[in-house]
């Protein structure tokens, strides 16, 4: 039973990933979630398929310039604890974009290296004791801040295209370096805790004029871990992400169809087997209001296996 179970968590690893960083799919902001558990340092591999739906009526309805985008990306990421204060995370993507426009029945493919993005954590504090029930009470917070590197490609053809009616997000990378400080916060008694962070991404205006809005995600997650054995473990969980993203400026001007906010409902599951840790977390729209209306985020999915050592 334990071998099938395991089995299931590795095989939902490797699925497709329907994920989209809705305010600004493809080049914008980069999700954590929970991280794998390490003592120094772990290095593995995400896998994403962004879906978004653009360039809809005033009513949110479908006409013959609507197109149907897809984003998928594998990422190398990895993170190394240089001491027990002090963490570094880097996440190197390769993206595969592609933009469906029904009504002209035409695809358009483009594929490269994404925004590389190197964040450093520092550990405020971090405190593991029993209270009077003899359960162990574990909470730390990690701050951070991060570097978005100007690594993909930047295509001004497209923000030439994006100035009549679609948003400017079929794009490798944003151009730009951009900075991105954030928190996070664990609390557990026992097996049962909640996890916590938020992160703000600053943008900056890259050569071609354009600066895409800046981008506040936050998002918080009860789970539960349940020890399968002694090398086994697995921990459940579910939660609520908000996204709110700023609009953007076109040679200073504003981008009216642009920017929004997105709430999602997220549910996940998290193994570790010795070394191995396997990840999948599922996001659901509750609400959202993007792009005036004219802008539709489906749902989201993002797997990981990391090797910790």
């Amino acid at each position: 039973m334990k071998k099938f179970i395991v089995l299931i968590i590795l095989l939902a690893g490797f699925t497709y990933a329907k994920a989209c960083d809705i305010c600004g799919c493809g080049v914008g902001g980069y999700y954590i979630g929970l991280l794998p558990d390490f003592n120094k340092r772990f290095l593995g591999l995400r896998f994403q398929l962004n879906k978004i739906t653009t360039q809809l009526d005033i009513n949110g309805q479908r006409t013959a310039l609507t197109t149907d985008e897809t984003y998928r990306s594998t990422e190398l990421w990895g993170a190394w604890n240089i001491s027990d204060r002090w963490r570094i995370l880097a996440i190197i993507p390769y993206s595969f974009n592609e933009k469906y426009t029904s009504g002209s029945d035409l695809l358009r493919k483009k594929d490269g290296l994404s925004d590389v993005v190197v964040n450093g954590y520092y550990q405020v504090f971090s405190s593991a004791k029993s209270n009077s029930s003899n359960k162990m009470i574990v909470h730390s917070l990690w701050a951070g801040l991060g570097l978005k590197l100007a690594t993909g490609k930047y295509d001004v053809q497209e923000q030439n295209n994006a100035m009549a009616i679609s948003p400017n997000i079929f794009q490798l990378g944003t151009g730009s370096f951009d900075f991105i400080p954030s928190i996070m916060y664990d609390f557990r008694i026992q097996d049962f805790g909640v996890n916590a962070n938020a992160s703000y991404k600053i943008n900056t205006e890259n050569k071609d004029q354009y600066r895409y809005g800046n981008k506040l995600a936050a998002n918080a997650s009860a789970y539960y871990k349940i020890a399968l054995g002694n090398e086994i473990r697995i921990a459940p969980n579910a939660g609520v992400n908000f996204e709110n993203q700023q609009k953007d400026h076109n040679n200073s001007f504003l981008v009216n169809e642009t920017g929004g906010n997105i709430v999602n409902a997220t549910a996940g599951l998290e193994a570790n087997i010795k070394r191995l840790s396997v990840g999948v977390s599922f996001q659901t729209p509750m609400h959202q209001n993007l792009g005036q209306g004219r802008v539709d985020a489906g749902n989201r999915l993002l797997t990981h296996v990391s090797f910790s050592f």
